[in-house]
Formats: structure tokens, C-alpha cells, sequence
């Protein structure tokens, strides 16, 4: 298998061992879930469903972040408890992707289970010297890890930039560099708060998930990532604190998913843009919604077009089910080199349309893919 790994810049052979461990950021629950999120998960579906095909044990993490600025402030909106809105949508979440036919994950821990792990890595990073306390408030100290930077590619103008539009705040004047970035906070009085020894608080957005992975999957994760949009910070301070503390290579394969866009613009809730999973899959059979997002490359940035890619799915789908001849062994191999070729979904497609043009059923092809027929 060879993947595209973000760190590198290129697409590198990937040789996994016996046991496979992934780590996917999940979703903040406080809306339902756009085609965006949905490329994402889908992708990390394939990941598994090929590595459980050739022979491999997988593990793959979603964690959940259920607690965060835009969970906080939607709450606030709604007059409703935090946690009351992260599960209502958590239920709405798991159906959406029951729907699109995605494997269980290993695990889907929360943000707030994980208090006590992100209170020690805080801790171990401050006793390391990667950290500082300032206005109340615990930072990560970038110029203290000199890697910083590595996973991105990023020059230090547009991480500001990105950390600026990511909310990192890089004009807090408690901090000793602009890019520096909060591992604990002190609670607004509506917030949430947990006891720590910095005072009452919560723990930053970053910080939340090296502590989920360092306890469900180890020091060192085999492929980890999620939408591309993710890359910087989230990403990139996430393995800085990691590594920091651990010592040891976080990630393997860091694996970002294309953003998928709405008039030529991102699909995201701050924007409204959105196709959401939900109502797409009460006007279009859910297997034809996963084929759609399968006909493009996960890497690539593209546009959705629902007059244009539900139809062509559908279309597809038909043809694949209008075939019985033959075992329904036939494209398999193709699909595997395919999808073992950096998860070349589309040339898969595109070889099991051609077997069922011919009159072959591709039922085992198309199950590799996740399709129901």
C-alpha cells in the first residue's frame, strides 16, 4: 500500500504490521453532519475495510469533541446543557454514518473523558520546559520544539495566518510567541470547569486529542488525520505536544482528506454552506450517496454538485445491480490495486464499471467498497 503523507509532501510505501491503529478527529456535536465530515469518515472506512481485507487487525479512534468554544457557545445559544447538545447530536451523528454503511469503530471516546490524561500531559510538558504558565492560562512554548512546523510545511507568515482564522488568537499578550498555543484555560463563569493545578478551567482545543490518542492507541499511530483543514494548527500542535512529551514519532501517515465544497466555497457551519447527510439520504438511496463521495479522490479539493453527482451515482449503482452472470469475483484484484495505489477510489469505481458493462456481476468489488447491491 502507498499513501499520500501530508508531513512528507509525497506518496510513500506504507507497511503495516499485524495490528493497524488509526486515528480520525471526529466531529464537534453541535450541528448534524455535512458531506464533509461524511468524506472524512468515508475515507477512513476504506482504510480499514482494505487493511481487514488483507489480512490486518485495524483500530481505528473518532474521538469526540464535546467540549470547545463552538460547543460552548452553541449551547449558550440554544439554552441548553452542553453535554444534553453533544449527545442529541452524537445519536443523530451515529445514524448519518450507519446510513453511508461505515464500520464501528474501535473506540469514539469524548474530550471529557479524557480530564485526568490531558491534566498529566500538561503537567509532563510543563516539567519538560515545553510549557508556561501566563495570565492564568497554561501555553505550549513552540521555540521549544524545533520541529515545529515539520507536519505542515507551513512558513511562520501563514501559520499566523491560520492560527488567526482558527481561532489560536496569536495577538494574546500572555503570550511569549504569537504562535503559541493554549493547552489549559481559565473557564468563562457559564463554562465548564474542572480543578486543576493552574486553577479552574478547560483544557484547550489541541490538547484534547493527543491525549485521547496517547491513551486508546500508544505513543505512536500508524496513520492519523481527518479533513485538510486540519493540518494547521490542529495537526501541527498536536504533534509538537505529543512528541514533546513522549519522546518517540507520534504519526506514521498523516492522512488528510480534500475539503469538499458548496458554490465554489467550503462546505462549513460558520458559512451555512452545507449538504447534510441526513436529508441527502431521504431523497437518494444512502449506497448511492457513498458511491457519489467515493467518485472522487480523497485527497483532492472538489466541488459537490447535487444534479451532477447523485444522478451519475445512482446511474452507477443501477448498473452494478442490472448484472447477475458469474461469481461476482470479477474486478477484485483491480479494486485492491486500486485502493492499495495511495486509496484510488475512482479507478476502482472505474474498473468495476467496466466489468458490469460487460455483463459481469462485481458484487465482490463492490462489498470491498463498502456498496450494498
Amino acid at each position: 500500500m502507498r499513501l499520500y503523507d501530508t508531513a512528507r509532501g509525497e506518496v510513500v510505501p506504507f507497511e503495516p504490521g499485524p495490528l493497524v491503529t488509526l486515528y480520525s478527529c471526529g466531529i464537534t456535536p453541535y450541528d448534524s453532519a455535512h458531506l464533509g465530515h461524511a468524506a472524512v469518515y468515508l475515507y477512513f472506512d476504506m482504510l480499514q475495510r482494505r487493511l481487514r481485507d488483507a489480512g490486518h487487525e485495524t483500530r481505528c479512534v473518532r474521538n469526540v469533541t464535546d467540549v470547545d468554544d463552538d460547543i460552548l457557545r452553541k449551547a449558550r445559544e440554544l439554552g441548553v446543557h452542553y453535554l444534553d447538545l453533544a449527545a442529541e447530536e452524537m445519536a443523530r451523528f451515529d445514524a448519518e454514518m450507519g446510513m453511508l454503511n461505515l464500520l464501528p469503530v474501535y473506540s469514539e471516546p469524548r474530550a471529557t473523558s479524557a480530564i485526568s490524561e490531558i491534566l498529566s500531559l500538561i503537567g509532563a510538558a510543563l516539567d519538560a520546559g515545553h510549557a508556561y504558565e501566563s495570565g492564568g492560562s497554561v501555553y505550549f512554548d513552540v521555540a521549544s520544539f524545533p520541529r515545529f512546523g515539520r507536519v505542515s510545511g507551513f512558513g511562520r507568515s501563514e501559520m499566523l495566518r491560520l492560527a488567526a482564522e482558527h481561532g489560536g488568537n496569536p495577538d494574546d499578550p500572555h503570550k511569549r510567541n504569537p504562535l503559541d498555543f493554549v493547552l489549559w484555560q481559565p473557564s468563562l463563569p457559564d463554562e465548564p470547569a474542572w480543578e486543576s493545578r493552574w486553577g479552574p478551567g478547560r483544557p484547550g482545543w489541541h490538547i484534547e486529542c493527543s491525549a485521547l490518542a496517547l491513551r486508546e492507541l500508544g505513543e505512536t499511530v500508524d496513520i492519523h488525520g481527518g479533513g485538510r483543514d486540519l493540518v494547521f494548527p490542529h495537526h501541527e500542535c498536536e504533534n509538537a505536544q505529543s512528541e514533546s512529551v513522549t519522546g518517540q514519532p507520534f504519526v506514521r501517515i498523516w492522512f488528510h482528506v480534500g475539503l469538499v465544497g458548496l458554490g465554489g466555497t467550503k462546505m462549513s457551519k460558520s458559512l451555512g454552506n452545507l449538504i447534510f447527510v441526513g436529508e441527502l439520504c431521504k431523497e437518494w438511496e444512502p449506497a448511492a450517496v457513498r458511491l457519489a463521495l467515493l467518485a472522487h479522490h480523497y485527497h483532492e479539493d472538489w466541488d459537490w454538485v447535487t444534479t451532477e453527482d447523485m444522478p451519475r451515482a445512482a446511474e452507477r449503482l443501477a448498473l452494478w445491480r442490472s448484472v447477475a452472470e458469474g461469481d461476482g469475483s470479477v474486478g477484485l484484484s483491480a479494486v485492491r490495486a486500486a485502493l492499495d495505489d495511495d486509496m484510488d477510489t475512482v479507478g476502482a469505481l472505474q474498473a468495476l464499471d467496466g466489468e458490469a458493462r460487460a455483463g459481469r456481476a462485481v458484487l465482490a468489488g463492490a462489498t470491498l467498497l463498502g456498496v450494498v447491491l
